[in-house]
């Protein structure tokens, strides 16, 4: 084989397979042009499956390509199919941006390529997880004590979280569930909120306790647990339990009242976690701090850092107030894993992968070009855009605001004219509006009633981009309202 078609096979050259190679300088320039159109990329470029599948489709390659031309044709193909989910107009679910330098910080985790599983075998994401977990507990005003796992997203930090809780509830019954197993233990109890994430639930099943096996507790209008129906609730019972709360309700943005359920968790002998999947980044701002009140007694705490310290995927936060637990659920031992016999920290002990990528080094970035003020002016700046777009739907005849807008959720229910049914219009108006490209905004259902979900995260959003956002809904609405009203089985 020439040195030219080893070259195309993916042999590197001399001095390393970065060495030079012009393949990292387009991969760059191709990622420097994305995110310089991005800030005006129509969010929504409404993708069509079939010509995804044949740009990028087709058999296997016998012999490999020229690298330039693969990332060349990969570009170009994926084009597309890429929605602008980490730009300044996406509000649809609760996705934050990537800040530059959290992005640079992730192509260096790529380029070094650490196996962060234990110290032995990354030394430098080990140490820098350390730091960041004692960074991120001062900065959301949790235990000092407490042990960090940096995983995949929020139910993975939901899973790990109750993983530890599992364990601790059930070594207080006098069973441990590592070595034994659930068959033939104590009767566990959940108990969460009405309105509590779906991640839960999906991680109380992975876990083996059965996503519907949980009781759900009545909740107020915001979706915030009624401390006396979860009084209730624990004394209707006994055994181990666990109660789940949320800091940030994924309509509402509401907290649950956590100077009162807490005491109550506590005197039942119940583990609390609190999902805060983007609501515990609260914690970071002096003025949005007394929404967790009391949040800090609770036994684990889940959030995600790409939802709102805006570094790229994935970047989920298990904490726990009591490493022994934490270290129990997820930790293990082999012959051949060089673990730390001192007190380096071994990442494999607070997560439940062995190999993964570096996650630590991105939010690492992020935190120390943000710094304190910076993180609490972020989250702050988001809060007010939040509060802006309600502002102006306020104004309108056919919008009403359902929430309290007490965080970054704005719930937007529409009241369409007369012959219109309010699903039916709240969805034609949403498919227009992400049509339109100007910006994305995700439907939902609460209490039966159709809405339309606006969630601001992205550390780029400017009050420009809340004003064109809320001048496309509102073009949107006035719009389908100048529309007849469809008959019912026209057509068939």
């Amino acid at each position: 084989m020439s040195g030219e078609a080893m070259k195309t096979a993916g042999t590197p050259p001399r001095g390393g397979a970065a060495a030079g190679d012009p393949v990292l300088a387009r991969a760059h320039d191709v990622a420097q042009n994305f995110l310089a159109a991005l800030p005006e990329r129509p969010v929504d470029p409404r993708p069509v499956l079939a010509a995804l599948r044949d740009a990028l489709g087709g058999p296997l390659p016998e012999r490999g390509g020229d690298p330039c031309s693969v990332i060349d044709a990969l570009a170009a193909a994926a084009e597309p199919g890429l929605i602008a989910t980490a730009g300044p107009r996406y509000f649809g679910f609760v996705i934050g941006g990537s800040l530059p330098a959290a992005v640079a910080a992730d192509w260096l985790t790529s380029v070094w390529d650490q196996n962060a599983g234990v110290f032995a075998t990354a030394p430098a994401a080990s140490v820098v997880e350390e730091v960041t977990a004692g960074w991120l507990l001062e900065l959301l005003g949790l235990p000092s004590g407490a042990s960090v796992g940096f995983v995949t997203g929020g139910q993975m930090a939901n899973f790990t979280c109750l993983a530890a809780a599992r364990h601790e509830v059930l070594r207080r019954a006098g069973w441990n569930v590592e070595e034994r197993g659930l068959q033939g233990a104590p009767p566990l109890r959940v108990i969460a909120g009405a309105e509590a994430h779906v991640t839960i639930e999906s991680s109380l099943r992975l876990l083996g306790l059965g996503g519907r096996t949980v009781l759900r507790v009545e909740a107020d209008d915001q979706g915030r647990i009624l401390p006396a129906a979860l009084a209730r609730a624990l004394a209707e019972g006994c055994g181990p339990t666990i109660v789940c709360a949320q800091a940030g309700n994924v309509d509402t943005g509401a907290f649950d009242p956590f100077q009162e359920i807490a005491p109550l968790a506590r005197q039942a002998g119940a583990w609390l976690h609190v999902d805060g999947a983007f609501g515990l980044w609260a914690g970071a701002s002096a003025r949005l701090r007394h929404l967790l009140q009391g949040v800090d007694a609770a036994d684990s705490w889940s959030t995600d850092a790409h939802k709102w310290l805006n570094v790229p995927y994935d970047s989920g936060i298990a904490i726990v107030a009591h490493p022994a637990p934490h270290r129990a659920a997820m930790t293990a031992n082999a012959a051949y894993l060089v673990k730390s016999a001192g007190s380096a920290r071994d990442p494999l002990d607070w997560t439940p992968e062995f190999s993964r990528r570096a996650r630590g080094f991105p939010i690492y970035a992020a935190l120390r070009v943000l710094g304190r003020e910076g993180l609490a002016g972020m989250v702050e700046r988001c809060c007010a855009v939040a509060r802006r777009m309600a502002g102006v739907l306020r104004g309108s005849p056919h919008a009403r605001v359902l929430n309290d807008v007490v965080l970054n959720q704005v719930l937007v229910g529409l009241t369409p004219p007369d012959g219109r049914e309010t699903g039916e219009f709240t969805q034609a108006v949403l498919a227009r509006v992400q049509r339109g490209g100007v910006c994305w905004m995700g439907g939902t259902t609460r209490r039966q009633t159709a809405a339309i979900r606006i969630s601001v995260s992205n550390w780029s959003t400017s009050d420009r981009d809340a004003d064109r956002s809320v001048s496309a809904l509102l073009d949107a609405i006035e719009l389908e309202a100048a529309q007849a009203p469809t008959t019912a089985g026209a057509g068939d």
